[in-house]
């Protein structure tokens, strides 16, 4: 048998330093959930040549989202809207986000952003961000 220590003001500590952050986070530049109704799931991975994203937009054409690249930030927005049924609802819950979604991703600076690469398919935005090729190192003669 094992002692373990009761500490009471534990979770008093875990809440003070939840409410903290969420205080704290509000002055970031982020704006991705100040903005949006509702942020969509992605997943980013890293390849040795390039990045990709799969972000989930189902219900949303993909040629309804605006994508930009500026200044290294990688930017989608868009809107999804709820479509109202003909007959009245007695109960509902809703899970799945609705109305206008903004995400951002602040991209390294060994992307090349002329290339990047966007399509739809099963509900899924896929970019391609090819990266730059990385400069090699070079051998500088000192002149006598």
């Amino acid at each position: 048998m094992q002692a373990v220590r009761y500490e009471p003001w534990r979770l008093m500590s875990r809440l003070h330093d939840d409410i903290n952050r969420t205080f704290t986070d509000w002055g970031t530049n982020d704006t991705s959930s100040a903005t949006a109704d509702w942020v969509p799931a992605a997943d980013i991975e890293e390849y040795v040549d390039r990045f990709e994203l799969y972000v989930d937009i189902p219900g949303i054409s993909p040629k309804d989202v605006e994508i930009m690249l500026e200044g290294g930030v990688l930017t989608l927005a868009g809107s999804r809207e709820h479509t109202r049924p003909s007959e009245p609802i007695s109960r509902h819950r809703r899970e799945r986000g609705e109305g206008q979604f903004y995400r951002r991703f602040i991209l390294p600076d060994s992307v090349n952003g002329e290339k990047v690469e966007a399509r739809g398919r099963d509900g899924v935005l896929e970019i391609v961000i090819p990266k730059q090729a990385a400069a090699q190192p070079r051998r500088i003669k000192v002149a006598a």
